[in-house]
């Protein structure tokens, strides 16, 4: 997420999503390129104060590691290696569908892995973080629990993995909105193409808007702050992601444009206007397929 805004209410809200089959799956570990290294022997030291708070917990105790695009810390090996596996994935399918160059870095993003309750707990105060979160995106790194002890790791790494590629790629001026409907989407589409591709019956589902919390686009898309009560928290997202995936749906390379252009500061309707202008009209046009599209009971198809 943008700054320090964080996913504890969507995941709730998503944990139902996927079989338990596909959540405890373990991928074999002689199959992740995960290099351990002395902090010292890597490749990139830049971490924020943030990342400093982080690696103040059990300082002793964390490991160092790196894969082609990312640097990981981390406590245990079993833990730190899945993740590795599932962050290049996603980096290299969410970049690419964005229509973004998948060439390593030259700068790595930064992965921070708690695991135990404790942990987790004690950098969230550290931090000033809220303590409900279960993960945060900040800039050039992501802070993620990944429980040992929990059957079900859900998709918190893919979406704020989201947040990190757009990012890098298209900066700190992506909307709110906007921000948070790609990372809905891509975490619920990719985690689970991740485990259907090994065999799992694992789908994404999109949430429907109820019609008495749907907000007209015009206004939705102005919004510069997330909403303060927990149903009109779930509707935001809930509208984000429908939202970003009815217009990738519509066309994915105009989407990448429009994305570009949005991150740039432009304005919603001259977005819609160069990047969408001959599939949409206006924006009049585009919120009366819009809105029934978002308020339906949805399942998406395989990738």
């Amino acid at each position: 997420m943008p700054a320090f805004r964080t996913i504890g209410i969507r995941r709730l809200l998503l944990a139902w999503l996927f079989s338990a089959a596909a959540l405890c799956h373990a991928e074999d570990p002689d199959k992740v390129l995960l290099v351990e290294k002395p902090f010292a022997q890597l490749s990139d030291h830049a971490i924020s104060p943030l990342g400093e708070q982080a690696l103040a917990v059990r300082p002793t105790a964390w490991k160092h590691g790196e894969t082609a695009n990312f640097v990981y810390h981390y406590f245990t090996d079993s833990i730190s290696k899945p993740v590795a596996l599932e962050a290049e994935f996603y980096y290299r399918v969410i970049a690419g569908e964005l229509e973004r160059n998948t060439t390593q870095w030259e700068r790595k993003g930064h992965l921070f892995i708690f695991e135990e309750d404790a942990d987790w707990e004690q950098f969230k105060t550290a931090g000033g973080i809220e303590q409900w979160s279960g993960g945060i995106h900040h800039q050039n790194e992501i802070f993620l629990q990944r429980d040992p002890h929990a059957r079900f790791k859900g998709n918190a790494l893919a979406h704020e993995l989201t947040h990190l590629i757009v990012y890098r790629f298209f900066g700190a001026g992506v909307p709110l909105w906007l921000n948070e409907g790609l990372a809905e989407y891509t975490a619920t589409r990719w985690y689970a193409s991740f485990w259907r591709s090994r065999g799992y019956n694992a789908h994404p589902r999109s949430v429907s808007v109820s019609p008495a919390n749907y907000m007209p686009v015009t206004k939705f898309t102005s919004l510069l702050a997330y909403p303060q009560a927990d149903a009109e928290v779930i509707s935001f997202y809930a509208e984000s992601e429908r939202l970003v995936r009815f217009l990738s749906a519509s066309n994915k390379h105009k989407f990448s444009q429009f994305l570009d252009l949005m991150s740039k500061g432009s304005r919603f309707e001259s977005a819609l206007d160069k990047s969408f202008g001959t599939t949409f009209f206006n924006v009049e046009g585009l919120e009366k397929q819009f809105q029934p599209y978002a308020q339906k009971d949805f399942v998406d198809t395989p990738n």
